[in-house]
This record gives C-alpha cells, sequence and structure tokens, in this order.
C-alpha cells in the first residue's frame, strides 16, 4: 500500500515537473516579447540582457498605436480573417455534408482531393494565385487576401467538419427524410445545430490561420488600407536594423486580441473537442 501511494506521487511529481517545463517552454519566447516591448531603446541593446526592465516604459506602445498605421493594419487582419471565416465555414459545411453523409460515385476521391488541396504548401501557390488576382482585380485589396486564404482554409474547414459530420448518427438523416425533409433541411435544422460545438471549433483554427497568414499577406498587400499586421510588422525591419522596441510591441497588440478571443472560446473548443471525441 506504502509503494502504491509513493509510485503515485512520484508519478504526479514528474507529471508535474513536465508541464512545468512545457509551461516554460512555450511562454518564454511570449514573456521575453512582452519584456522588451517595456524597456528603453538603451536596455534593449544592452549587455548582459536584462530579464526585466529596470525603468518601465510604453513609449514602444505609443509609437506603435499612434505614430505607424500598425493599429490599421491589425483592423485589416481583422477584416479578412472574419470574412475567411464566415466563408469558409458555409463552404466547407456545404461541401462536406454530403461527403459525409451521402453516398455516391466519386464519394472517397472527392475526400482525397480536398485533402490534397490542404496538404499543398502554399509557396506553390502563390505566384499562379498572383496572376489569378492581377486578371480579377484584386492584388493589393482586402477582398483578394480573402480569396487567396480561401485556398487553404476552405479545404481544412472541410476536411475537419467531414469528420465531424460523419460521427452524427445517420438515423437522424432517414428519420427526417422519411418525415419529407430535404437534404438541405436537414443540414440546416438537424445537423448542423448537432455540430454547432464542432463548427465553432473549426472556424476558431481557421480565423486562427488567417489571422497569423504572412506568405501572402507580404506579396499580395502592400498599401496602408490592405496591408495585415503580419506584413506590417516586416516594415519594421529596414535591411540590418531592426526597430526591436517598436516591434516588440507591435507583436504584443497583435497578440492580444486573439488571445482575448480563446480565453473567451475556450469552453466552445473543448466542448467541440470534447464532443467529437465521445461521438468517434
Amino acid at each position: 500500500m506504502v509503494e502504491r501511494k509513493r509510485t503515485k506521487i512520484i508519478r504526479r511529481l514528474i507529471t508535474a515537473i513536465g508541464v512545468l517545463i512545457a509551461l516554460c517552454w512555450s511562454l518564454a519566447p511570449v514573456y521575453w516579447v512582452v519584456v522588451t516591448s517595456l524597456k528603453k531603446s538603451r536596455e534593449i541593446y544592452a549587455i548582459p540582457p536584462t530579464l526585466w526592465p529596470s525603468h518601465i516604459t510604453f513609449a514602444n506602445y505609443r509609437s506603435a498605436l499612434f505614430d505607424s498605421p500598425f493599429l490599421q493594419y491589425v483592423l485589416n487582419s481583422f477584416a479578412v480573417a472574419i470574412g475567411v471565416t464566415i466563408i469558409s465555414a458555409v463552404i466547407g459545411a456545404l461541401t462536406a455534408y454530403p461527403v459525409a453523409r451521402m453516398k455516391f460515385k466519386g464519394r472517397n476521391l472527392s475526400a482525397r482531393l480536398i485533402v490534397t488541396a490542404y496538404l499543398l504548401p502554399p509557396s506553390l501557390l502563390f505566384i499562379p494565385l498572383f496572376l489569378v488576382l492581377q486578371n480579377m482585380g484584386l492584388v493589393d485589396t482586402k477582398m483578394g487576401l480573402i480569396v487567396a486564404y480561401l485556398t487553404f482554409t476552405v479545404p481544412f474547414c472541410t476536411w475537419m467538419m467531414i469528420s465531424y459530420f460523419a460521427t452524427i448518427p445517420a438515423e437522424l438523416d432517414e428519420a427526417a427524410l422519411m418525415d419529407g425533409a430535404t437534404r438541405t433541411q436537414i443540414l440546416r435544422r438537424v445537423v448542423l445545430p448537432i455540430a454547432r460545438p464542432g463548427i465553432a471549433v473549426v472556424a476558431l483554427f481557421a480565423f486562427t490561420h488567417a489571422w497569423n497568414e504572412f506568405l501572402y499577406a507580404l506579396v499580395y498587400a502592400y498599401s496602408d488600407t490592405s496591408k495585415t499586421f503580419t506584413a506590417g510588422l516586416s516594415g519594421l525591419i529596414m535591411g540590418d536594423t531592426y526597430i526591436w522596441g517598436q516591434l516588440m510591441a507591435s507583436s504584443v497588440i497583435a497578440i492580444i486580441p486573439i488571445l482575448i478571443i480563446y480565453i473567451a472560446a475556450q469552453r466552445y473548443i473543448v466542448e467541440g473537442l470534447a464532443a467529437g471525441s465521445v461521438k468517434g
């Protein structure tokens, strides 16, 4: 009995140490970004570096918010990410439902093609996409970025929803069909309400993908009216000169909105992932 308790304590201790190491590994870069954003320029370049600013200053945040168009970049990112999330969720649901719930020729091939489209590296597509957007007159526009981001968020959302829709009992569809419901009505009134937690998780991941994307934003948008914050941060790097204070402050400003969204949606994320695992 004593040996069992000792083993249990050791396991808990090892688990706690592992969690602590993982937290330090994950949060150390974030801590350094925040601390650097609160330092003066002289202290940022001091050797050896300090773990905490000797004199806290918010001058870097003031410069980022009022002396540069970075706040406009953040608003552009919000507009693009929200547009991408809504369109991806709608198209993903309409595409995933027949693949997951209906039997037709080429169903398995369609699912494989969706996965293949998601796995294509964005670096292989940005030149063809640029030509497409140029012909459509969407280069250097927020709509152009939305169209470009849909190339990887729609396959992702579709594939995730296929997996989630497949866990819902097929008997619900059959009962609704016997009652005279159409496929559209089944999707809207039966499947989507049940899959709401999963859709919330997929939408949140799509928002994060669009929010953090850098390559397309750098290539397709170059004016202040359409540039997102990821591309805007690169403007603070001029040759071999890094404006570290303003760069770190801008990074913190960009982190805060997505952090608030994740904290607010934490319950829905856990509910969606847990529901999917139980049903699976």
